[in-house]
Order: structure tokens, then C-alpha cells, then sequence
């Protein structure tokens, strides 16, 4: 069983930056790729970033504002959220899956950190 847990997000005006963060419990963090999504309200839960060892990647809507890094000393993932938009408002949930490596059932949400950014 993994656990994760979301914390960072705010209320800030647009152009702001917030530090999203996602503990995680258990073992073989290492093990695991790591994913931020985004829900907007009313919309579907998009992935915004990801990270697997060391380099992330990113949705179209996000990159070159936002970074994914992780901590496997920690378990924690960032995500570090540079000028943001009114449109980045939302729920951003942490995401651990590692059901390629250790098979099925290994995929892991956390409850989720509300951003809002007002513009």
C-alpha cells in the first residue's frame, strides 16, 4: 500500500508561483514513475507533468512554466508552478504507478491540493 499526500496549494493572483508537494509512504519509491495532474472544474483530469529517474515531462498547457523533480530520499515529488494562469485553478492530484515494473494494483492517487489562482 502507498499513500500519498498533496500539500502547497493556495490562493494566489496569476503570475504568481506556488510548490506543490507529494509525500509518499511505503517502499520502493524508486520504483515508481511519478505524475501531477490537473481537474479544473467541470473538466476532466488532465496530466500536466511527469517523471520517471530524473527528467520530466509536460503537457503542452504547462511547459516552460512548470517542474517536476523528485526526492527519492524523501519520497516526494515536486511541482514547481511558475507564472500561473487563471486557467491552472483547480485540483492537482499525485499520482505514483509503477504497474509496469511491479504489476497490476501498483498505481496510487493521492486526495488532491486545490490551487486557485485569481486573475
Amino acid at each position: 500500500q502507498v499513500q500519498l499526500v498533496e500539500s502547497g496549494g493556495g490562493l494566489v493572483q496569476a503570475g504568481d508561483s506556488l510548490r506543490l508537494s507529494c509525500v509518499a509512504s511505503g517502499r520502493d519509491f524508486d520504483k515508481y514513475d511519478m505524475h501531477w495532474y490537473h481537474q479544473g472544474i467541470g473538466k476532466e483530469r488532465k496530466i500536466v507533468a511527469s517523471i520517471k529517474v530524473r527528467e520530466g515531462r509536460y503537457a503542452d498547457s504547462v511547459r516552460g512554466r512548470f517542474t517536476i523533480s523528485r526526492d527519492n530520499a524523501k519520497n516526494t515529488v515536486y511541482l514547481q508552478m511558475n507564472s500561473l494562469r487563471a486557467e491552472d485553478t483547480g485540483t492537482y492530484f499525485c499520482n505514483a504507478d509503477a504497474r509496469a515494473t511491479l504489476g497490476s494494483g501498483y498505481d496510487y492517487w493521492g486526495q488532491g491540493t486545490q490551487v486557485t489562482v485569481s486573475s
